[in-house]
């Protein structure tokens, strides 16, 4: 059914409110570097009939009776998930990247154990440790950072903590780091000081399934990401594992029970932290798995990467500080306290011109989270719409002009217009 005639439901309210959701993402620049647009065929998936259907379990061993179809999906979905990332065990069945990543908390560590991870402020993830998330509250989170003169992980700051503290968990990966990462390095220091590794590649993770950045599973043991960013699929969780183990930490199972990796990991899933899965949600992830599996999605990820390299490019020309002076995948942060802004302010301007990206603390912010000195911004989404590099410089053109008067009401709604009809021109779900 095309979202055009849903106003023939009796909901017309909310498909109403879906139309007009639609319409914002067609007429607007999206730069929000943790979205995406999904292909047709995944927002399909997801609008279907495995809604209806109870499967707490995995595969061949459920709770409910009825879930021969759902098996086959869930399956299908997990061989294709493997074949991406070359695993030998996957979990399809996190709701979220925080559900994943809350699952392996509870696999590997106690609470109280001393867990080190990436600090929110320099560009890691609530997940990691932050006081505000379980990962802060119930576990002794202990952080690493980036070097002030660089912006690039201080890993020899991560490795003299590691040594002083022996966290049981190191964490690699970030919300807000534009940089590929040394995982082989993480890896002698957990070696050295006993630690289990997960990598959280949640932003990467489509970059990294192409081989086009750092591969993170030879050198970790777990690797969690979400499904929608650079994969491109639906929104919810994933945990991978290259190579199965017999855990060398004498981690037990509730019943005290020694057990791999991937069973521990499976427990920690259901029912550890989640019931029922969402096999509609599943279906989804499994058709994005084989779109990734095609050839051209190596050709969309190197558009990415282009165009982030483009985009960056053009900021610096135009005297913006880029945090680590680049990037080395789909993202980047910009200071904007050269440019006597916040990024609140930045934000909220552009939204009236409908370009789209978030606010964001950087490295040695002196604002706080609720107004920051930065910017973040990434490319997946407009790379989807068909962009190259020559329209990441007509956007800059545009971002760039607005910041310079961020209180010119005439030249905002001016710009408004001219961001909808180059948008225009990059058609979005025609089909609907």
């Amino acid at each position: 059914m095309k979202v055009a005639d849903l106003t023939t439901t009796k909901d017309a309210i909310v498909f109403d409110l879906l139309r007009k959701e639609l319409n914002r993402q067609r007429n607007g620049i999206e730069l929000i570097a943790s979205e995406n647009f999904t292909s047709l065929q995944v927002l399909q998936a997801m609008g279907t009939c495995p809604t209806n259907k109870y499967a707490e379990g995995y595969p061949g061993k459920r709770y409910y009776g009825g879930c021969e179809v759902v098996d086959e999906i869930e399956t299908l979905a997990i061989e294709r998930l493997k074949k991406v990332f070359n695993a030998t065990w996957a979990n399809v069945q996190p709701h979220s990247g925080a559900q994943a990543n809350a699952a392996v908390f509870l696999a590997c560590v106690k609470p109280g154990e001393k867990v080190l991870g990436l600090d929110l402020s320099m560009g890691g993830h609530l997940t990691h440790g932050s006081p505000a998330n379980f990962s802060g509250k119930n576990f002794q989170a202990l952080f690493y950072g980036v070097k002030k003169e660089t912006g690039l992980v201080d890993y020899d700051h991560l490795e003299a903590t590691a040594v002083k503290e022996k966290p049981k968990m190191i964490i690699c990966g970030a919300s807000a780091y534009s940089r590929d990462w040394d995982y082989k390095r993480i890896r002698e220091v957990a070696d050295k000081v006993g630690a289990v590794i997960m990598a959280d590649i949640a932003h990467p993770a489509g970059l990294i399934a192409k081989g086009l950045m750092n591969d993170p599973f030879e050198h970790c043991h777990i690797v969690t990401s979400t499904t929608h960013k650079t994969l491109r699929g639906p929104r919810g969780g994933i945990i991978m594992l290259r190579h199965d183990f017999e855990n060398p930490w004498g981690i037990k199972d509730p019943k005290g029970n020694i057990r791999t990796m991937s069973q521990l990991l499976d427990l920690a899933v259901f029912p550890g932290t989640q019931g029922g899965p969402l096999e509609h949600v599943i279906a989804a992830k499994a058709v994005s798995f084989g779109e990734i599996l095609a050839d051209d999605f190596e050709n969309y990820g190197k558009q990415v990467m282009r165009n982030a390299q483009a985009m960056a490019k053009a900021f610096v020309s135009r005297g913006y500080n880029l945090i680590s002076g680049g990037t080395d995948n789909h993202l980047m942060l910009i200071d904007l306290r050269n440019k006597n802004l916040t990024g609140k302010k930045a934000q909220e301007t552009l939204d009236k011109a409908h370009i789209t990206l978030n606010k964001n603390a950087v490295p040695f912010d002196d604002k706080s989270p609720f107004v920051t000195s930065g910017i973040r911004l990434g490319v997946p989404a407009v790379t989807t719409r068909g962009m190259n590099e020559v329209d990441m410089e007509t956007v800059v053109a545009m971002i760039d002009k607005i910041l310079m008067k961020p209180d010119d009401e005439k030249l905002i709604a001016g710009l408004r217009e001219d961001v909808k009809e180059l948008m225009m021109g990059f058609p979005l779900y025609p089909e609907l």
